[in-house]
C-alpha cells in the first residue's frame, strides 16, 4: 500500500512546475504533474476528470500562469480574459474542486503561486498584477474558510525567476527588476519547489500567510 502524500501541481509542463515536481518527490510525495492537455485549469469538466482518475489529494499547488504584457491603451479584452481565465479563474477552480475531497477528510494544503507583480504592480501588467492581487484576497477568504477544518491554505511569491514565461519579458524590464533585488541575484525555480515542500511538511500550523521568496524589499 502506497502511504505517501499525493500532490497535485497544476501548470506543471513550466520551468517552476517541473522543478516543484522534483522538489515533491525528493520529499517522499506522490506527485501528479499534468501539462495541459491532461488539465484545462479553466474548464470544471476538465478538472472534475482529472480527480477523479486522481483519487484524494493532499497538497495542490496551484502553479498555472499565463502573461500577456501590453499597454493598457492596446489591452484587449481577450487579453485581459485569458490572463485572468489561467491565473484566477483556474486557481479558483482547482481549489474547489479539490478542497471537496480534503473537507470531508479535514485535512490538506492548497498552495497559490501568486507573484511580487500583486503587490508591486508594474506597469504593462493591469491584468496580470490584477488577477494575481486577486489571487492573494482568494487565499485568505479561502483560509478563513477551511480553517476550522484542518485544511491549510498558503500563497508564495516566487520571486523574479529564470522561466520561459519571464524569459519573454523585455531586457529592460528583466534588468529593472534584478537591480531591486537587495542580495543582485535572482531566485531559482528549485528554490521554490523545495520551500513548497518544506512548507508542507515542517510548518503545519501555518495557514493564511504570503510568502516572498526573494530580496525584493516588500
Amino acid at each position: 500500500m502506497d502511504d505517501r502524500e499525493k500532490a497535485i501541481i497544476s501548470g506543471a509542463s513550466g520551468c517552476l512546475g517541473q522543478a516543484t515536481s522534483v522538489s515533491l518527490s525528493a520529499a517522499g510525495f506522490d506527485v501528479l504533474a499534468p501539462g495541459k492537455q491532461e488539465l484545462d485549469v479553466t474548464s470544471s469538466d476538465s478538472i472534475k476528470a482529472y480527480l477523479a482518475e486522481a483519487g484524494e489529494v493532499d497538497l495542490l499547488v496551484c502553479n498555472a500562469g499565463l502573461t500577456i504584457d501590453k499597454p493598457l491603451a492596446r489591452m484587449t479584452e481577450s487579453d485581459w480574459s485569458r490572463v485572468m481565465d489561467v491565473n484566477l479563474k483556474g486557481a479558483f477552480l482547482c481549489a474547489r474542486e479539490v478542497s471537496r475531497g480534503m473537507i470531508k477528510r479535514r485535512a490538506g494544503h492548497i498552495v497559490f503561486i501568486s507573484s511580487f507583480s500583486a503587490i508591486h504592480p508594474p506597469a504593462g501588467q493591469v491584468n496580470y498584477a490584477t488577477a494575481k492581487a486577486a489571487l492573494l484576497g482568494m487565499m485568505k477568504s479561502m483560509a478563513q474558510e477551511l480553517g476550522p477544518r484542518n485544511i491549510r491554505v498558503n500563497a508564495i511569491l516566487p520571486g523574479f525567476l529564470a522561466t520561459r514565461m519571464t524569459a519573454e519579458l523585455p531586457d529592460k524590464v528583466k534588468q529593472a527588476a534584478l537591480e531591486r533585488h537587495t542580495l543582485g541575484r535572482l531566485n531559482t525555480p528549485e528554490a521554490v519547489g523545495d520551500f513548497i515542500a518544506y512548507l508542507h511538511q515542517h510548518l503545519p500550523h501555518t495557514s493564511g500567510q504570503v510568502f516572498n521568496l526573494d530580496s525584493r524589499i516588500v
